[in-house]
């Protein structure tokens, strides 16, 4: 059930902005039955590998948001309550094909398109998505799957109204999840590749393919490279000036 957050008290006084309702549409075939111009929220997308500040970013949008009056619903990869655990498990394993994974990936996205960010967005939510369509179809072109299949598998996404690309150098990404994790994720170095055995090495060279392919993706879908080696402070003020834009329909 999707609830508004509370308006922290000492925000209340902030000024509303009130959105500009924007025409929705699919990327392909889209969904039946969705009554597109009843989408009054806005969909607004962060990109950017593990350690870019994603998270970081997306909180504080949210504050921000709900501090001007607006309710937010946040959605993510391995979100969905039908097949998040499983795949979960199933990556531990290390076992998946790249077919299946991607599949799995794709019944995680829908789950929660056609059950959260659809209805959060018909409610007139602000819906923030800590990655979207645009990573899964990265790492399956990395892993050399189809991209003709890849935009006909994802033909059910919505555009959204806004999408931020933060883009970290991988050495500076490798630092953040040490610095973060004491160690790199199996997924995240694309040890299943074979690109090295040593998994250090393996991840700057699967996340320079991976900045690769998203360069080649902002060229077919136009959304917003941010430079992510910024501090922090300078890229919410960045992503807050184009969020508020997007609210006034520029």
């Amino acid at each position: 059930m999707l609830k508004k957050s509370p308006i922290p008290a000492k925000r209340a006084s902030a000024s509303v902005i009130i959105p500009k309702v924007s025409r929705k549409r699919f990327y392909g075939h889209g969904i039946p039955g969705v009554e597109l111009e009843k989408l009054t929220g806005k969909l607004i997308v962060v990109e950017g590998a593990d350690g870019s500040g994603r998270s970081t970013q997306i909180a504080r949008l949210v504050e921000w948001l709900e501090g001007n009056g607006h309710a937010t619903q946040q959605v993510g990869l391995k979100r969905s309550t039908l097949v998040s655990e499983e795949l979960e498990q199933a990556q531990n394993g290390n076992i998946l094909s790249r077919t299946t994974l991607s599949l799995f990936y794709a019944t995680d996205f829908a789950d929660q398109l056609e059950n959260i960010i659809i209805p959060a967005l018909k409610a007139g939510f602000m819906v923030l998505a800590d990655r979207y369509i645009y990573t899964l179809m990265a790492r399956d072109l990395v892993r050399g799957m189809d991209e003709a299949w890849l935009k006909n598998l994802y033909g059910t996404a919505l555009v959204p109204d806004a999408v931020f690309y933060l883009n970290v150098s991988p050495e500076q990404l490798v630092q953040r999840n040490f610095a973060k994790n004491k160690a790199l994720d199996f997924w995240e170095s694309g040890m299943d590749l074979g690109l090295s055995r040593d998994m250090f090495d393996s991840f700057l060279k699967y996340q320079s393919l991976m900045a690769r392919q998203f360069i080649r993706l902002q060229a077919t879908y136009g959304f917003t490279v941010v430079d992510g080696n910024h501090a922090p402070d300078e890229i919410n003020a960045e992503l807050s000036h184009k969020v508020q834009s997007v609210l006034a329909g520029k």
